[in-house]
């Protein structure tokens, strides 16, 4: 199964995802709308409320609580995102301007607000106090790592465990809720569910590892963003942080040097060093460990198409270029 395989699989369960989204984002104030409605149809995966939807499918579950819940996940993301843009001052994401450059700071870090209080309500509606205890425990963890990740910027002596403790907690955790979600709905067992959620928090943790290396090895057009936008932003990814620990005296300093001033230097010598220390292979090796733990956590569960596309996903997380 390819990618476009799995979406044409789910095709119509995503569609209902979208309808939910799209009555839910309605606003009596325009601007929340307007800014809400634009960064949701701005091209992102749908990996996260896909996962719901492929997770509830495995247990087959026949209602459409996973409609809902795809919905919530996707608008807990999406605020993450406007705030992330705020924070990082990011100007462009998935090849379009960013919503706070479009419509300010201010507009964007109040309609995340306003996504974040709508993912809460609608928690409620589904009734189930499991769900709303996975889902509340998420968001919280998501804003630890966030804020993890602002102690962590320009910062030259972080090391690798630190930075994998920022993915898990702003990253995985939510792929991982997503897929745990669809297991309580499709009244798994406590193995099943605990299972569903390991390979949630790999596969995110791949995916997020994949970002980070596509930073200095993708191009412009497929990751959406200016390559070195992390850099420039002082964050010590892996494969900095690799560079520094097998790198030489002259090539460690400069990438402390980069971490520090946000490579006002230039992007050139620290890609320079990237590529001569290994450190792009070595990030992808452990995103492909990662990946191989993903599909580790579901072996035991009955094979299905919904599995088979669990499994695929997990080898996109490696294999893509955006």
């Amino acid at each position: 199964m390819s990618i476009e395989s799995i979406r044409g699989f789910i095709a119509k369960d995503m569609e209902d995802v979208d309808s939910v989204i799209r009555r839910k984002l309605h606003s009596q104030v325009a601007l929340i709308q307007q800014v809400s409605e634009y960064i949701i149809q701005s091209g992102g995966k749908r990996l996260r409320p896909a996962l719901v939807v492929l997770s509830a499918g495995l247990f087959n579950y026949s209602g459409s609580h996973h409609h809902n819940l795809a919905a919530v996940v996707e608008f807990i993301h999406t605020a993450t995102l406007l705030h992330d843009d705020v924070v990082d001052d990011s100007k462009l994401r998935r090849n379009q301007a960013t919503a706070n450059a479009l419509f300010g700071n201010a507009a964007s870090v109040l309609v995340g607000d306003f996504l974040y209080s709508r993912a809460f309500q609608m928690m409620v509606e589904v009734g189930n106090m499991r769900i709303m205890e996975v889902l509340a425990d998420a968001t919280n963890t998501i804003a630890e790592g966030e804020v993890l990740q602002l102690l962590n910027c320009r910062d030259p002596n972080v090391e690798e465990e630190n930075y994998l403790r920022v993915i898990r907690y702003k990253t995985a955790k939510l792929f991982e809720a997503a897929a745990r979600l669809g297991a309580i709905l499709g009244g798994a067992t406590t193995a099943e569910e605990e299972a569903l959620a390991a390979y949630g928090m790999h596969l995110g943790t791949a995916f997020q590892l994949v970002d980070d290396l596509l930073d200095y090895s993708g191009d412009d057009q497929d990751t959406g963003k200016n390559l070195g936008d992390d850099l420039a932003e002082g964050k010590p990814t892996l494969p900095l942080i690799f560079a520094i620990r097998a790198g030489t005296d002259a090539q460690a300093a400069i990438i402390r040097h980069a971490i520090e001033t946000g490579g006002i230097d230039g992007f050139e010598p620290v890609l320079q060093v990237i590529q001569e220390t290994g450190a792009l292979k070595y990030a992808m090796q452990r995103a492909q460990e990662e990946a191989n733990m993903a599909t580790a956590a579901i072996s035991a569960v009955a094979d299905s198409n919904y599995k088979q596309c669990l499994l695929q996903l997990a080898e996109f997380a490696v294999v893509r270029n955006h």
